[in-house]
Parts: structure tokens; sequence; C-alpha cells
């Protein structure tokens, strides 16, 4: 018997196929269409086609999971094709299907996918408004205007879940300037809903999305609904804790994914229960912290490396002091790396080297209500909260690259099929400065 999940997510499949072989129908009814649907969207994604009379079809995807940004393929001549002028519409239209499911494509929708997150958590940081709380029986507060003012509705007690009372993309947007608390998992979500919000714009984003699959909430919660990110809609998920096959890809395989920073003791080593783990996003990766990943094959590597960082700490013996190790490791407070021991500066030394590996330094995540940093902050700053266990980071299980990459590319479709207009002589023009940068800021 299906599960809800299955059927959800072969009823995604169905209507991207659908989609797409309406498209095609489209297409060949056609004479000689000047652009497919299919191949508007996958230049407004970055792929360039050139007319080549001299040989057959040649896909020259490059390393775009590599680059910096969709500038940055396109001067390394990534997302390449060069096929006959005489193609049949029918064949031109096979190709661009098999370039829709190429991995190089998923990539080049991770610079859009990028942005959309670097956009939604600028603005998220920039509310001074959204707070942050610890654990306790209202998980969520909306403040003394309540929920409906900020267009959510309960459906659960005491905070723990809520969803949509109208417009998704209000609801959403209400964290962006509104006044509301929360812990660092609901940030997660939030940033997770955002994402999507900015890659699709507002009307896009409400007609797309049920508002039962906006789903916030405590994750048991979240997990019983239709939410898009860990309920019954979320179909097809990827589960790459430990980043392998991230890692493998490149950088733009990271963007906007969802991670943990969690206590590896039990609970009886934790000394602040607020801080025993971080949720996050991941807001950016230098090329350095992709390099270092994709050569220690993913975070065990690193996840072990924070084990000797936590040792070596316990060794300096730090006096009773507000963000000690945070100042001291991630600030590098002259006065008070003084005041160590001989033999204390040698392990500090030691914790010095471990954390100038480019991922402790480039790897940049978005925790509520930190901001974005870079892992090695958060790293230091956990030696403060919960100084008596070592900390792991993982990858959770999202389904950006499966079943909303999916939704996307059959959403964009069907924006494609409703239009009669004739599109402008480069549809790319528009979505290469849209993807290029964080806030109108080139990407790092």
């Amino acid at each position: 018997m299906r599960t809800l999940a299955e059927s959800v997510h072969r009823h995604v499949l169905a209507r991207f196929m659908l989609t797409v072989a309406a498209a095609m129908a489209s297409a060949v009814a056609s004479p000689a269409p000047a652009w497919s649907c299919k191949q508007r969207l996958l230049q407004d994604l970055g792929w360039r086609f050139e007319p080549d009379a001299t040989a057959p079809t040649d896909v020259q995807a490059g390393r775009p999971c590599d680059r910096a940004d969709l500038q940055d393929a396109k001067a390394h001549g990534d997302l390449t094709v060069r096929w006959p002028p005489e193609l049949s519409v029918a064949e031109r239209e096979r190709r661009l299907d098999q370039l829709l499911r190429h991995p190089a494509t998923v990539c080049a929708y991770g610079y859009a996918l990028g942005a959309a997150t670097r956009r939604a958590v600028d603005r998220l940081s920039a509310n001074g408004g959204f707070g942050f709380t610890g654990v306790q029986l209202g998980w969520i507060g909306f403040g003394p205007t309540g929920a409906r003012h900020d267009g959510w509705r309960a459906t659960a007690w005491f905070g723990r879940g809520y969803r949509p009372a109208g417009a998704n993309s209000r609801a959403i947007e209400a964290f962006y300037r509104g006044r509301m608390r929360g812990e660092c998992g609901l940030g997660r979500q939030i940033a997770q809903y955002a994402a999507q919000l900015e890659l699709y714009g507002p009307a896009g984003f409400d007609r797309e999305f049920a508002a039962d699959e906006i789903a916030i909430g405590t994750f048991n919660r979240i997990r019983r609904s239709r939410s898009i990110l860990l309920g019954s809609s979320a179909g097809e998920f990827s589960r790459d804790g430990i980043a392998v096959q991230a890692s493998r890809s490149g950088r733009q395989a990271f963007m906007g994914l969802p991670g943990f920073i969690y206590h590896v003791f039990d609970r009886s080593a934790l000394d602040d229960i607020n801080n025993q783990a971080e949720n996050f996003v991941v807001y950016d990766v230098s090329a350095a912290a992709a390099d270092a990943l994709r050569r220690h094959r993913g975070f065990e590597h690193y996840n072990r490396r924070n084990r000797e960082i936590w040792t070596l700490a316990r060794g300096l013996r730090p006096r009773p002091l507000r963000r000690y190790y945070e100042r001291l490791l991630y600030e590098l407070d002259p006065a008070l790396r003084a005041e160590l021991s001989a033999d204390a500066r040698a392990a500090l030394a030691r914790i010095d080297t471990e954390l100038s590996d480019p991922f402790y330094r480039g790897f940049e995540v978005y925790v509520h209500k930190q901001g974005v940093k870079p892992v090695g902050y958060h790293i230091a700053r956990l030696l403060d909260r919960n100084p008596r266990t070592p900390f792991r980071i993982e990858l959770g299980l999202h389904n950006l690259h499966t079943t909303l990459y999916r939704r996307y590319i059959a959403h964009r479709l069907a924006q494609c099929g409703a239009r009669t207009e004739t599109p402008a002589s480069d549809p790319a023009a528009g979505a290469t400065a849209a993807v290029s940068g964080r806030s109108g800021s080139p990407v790092r």
C-alpha cells in the first residue's frame, strides 16, 4: 500500500512530466518555433545554445557546481550546447528533455537557489524584531498582536504549529518586518520557506504551494503535516548527512541546504539546554572550503577535528568569563591570549591551526539569531555554552534537488506555456543578473 508521501511524490512527478509533454506537444504543433519553453527555461538557468552545422550535438557541461556564479561558469565555457541548426523540432525537444535532467542543470539551478537563499537570509537577519527564545511551551510567539495579525493561524496548542491564514507570501514576509520570536529550528524553517518565496516571487509562491504546505512549528509537528520541508508534500528526500555527495559535486550543491550542529555526548553533559544544537541553512561556500570538503570527502573529517579542538580547549582552563572561547578562538583577543601559560599557548597554537582550515573559515551558515557566520564561529561559541561535550555538523533531510527542483521546473514551464508573446532575442539576459550575487553584490 502506498504511503501518503509516495502518493504526493508520484503526483508531483506526474505533473512535471505532463507539463513537459504539453510543452513538447505545443512545440511540435508549431512549424518552426524560435524558442521552445524548455529551451527558454534552460537559457534562463544559464545554458547557451550555439548552432554548429559541422558536428552532431555536443553538450559541454563543464563544472558549473565549482563556479562562484553564472558569470564565472560562462567565463569557463560551461553550460554550452552546440547542435546542428537543421535538427527537427521533435529531436531538439528530446535533447532539451535530457538537459532538464542533467546534473549540470541542477548546479545551474543552484545559482538561482543560492541567490534566493541569500536574499531571504539577509532580510531575516535585518529584522531586529525577529527574536530568539529558548525551548519552552510557547515554541513560537507572535507578540501582543497575535498570529492572525501576521498572517498565520494556529494548528496546535502552545505555539507548536501554524499555517498561513491567507496568502503564503504575506505570512513569510511577516518575518521580514514583524515582531515575533522562536528558536533556531523555527529560524531554519522560515529561511527555507523564504528562499522558495524569493525563488518564485510572491505571486508564484502563492500559486504553486497550498497554505497547508507551508507549516511551521516543532519538527515533530511539521513531519505530521503536508509541509514541503518534511511533511507529506516533501516527496523524495536526499540523504547526505555527512555531505559526501554534495562535497563531490561542488560548492553550488550546498546552496540553501539545511543542517544542524549538535552535541555528541548525552544530555547529562549539557550545561545550556537552549544551545544543545544549532539549526542552519547554508548561505555560501568559498572555493577553498569546497575544495577542502571534496578532498576530505565531506563532514566526517571535520567532525573528528571538532573533537580534537574540544579536547585541546579543555586544557586551556578558562577563568569564568562571558564568551571566553568565542573571544579567544574566533575574535583572537590579544589580551586573553597574553594571559595564557606556555603550555596553554602551545595548545592554542594547535587549535588555531585546526580553525585556519578553509572549511571553518569559508563555509558560511545562517543560524537564528546569530545571523550569517562561518562554521568556525559556531564551534567556538558552543565551547562556551556547552564545554563538556564536542559537537558534530550534519546536513538534514532535504528535497531541494529532487521534489522541489521538479516543482520549480514544472512551474516555470507552465508559466512559459501560458504566455503568447514572442520572447526577447536573449531570454537569459534578465536571469543572469538575478542569480549573479547576494543583494546586488557578486557572490564570493
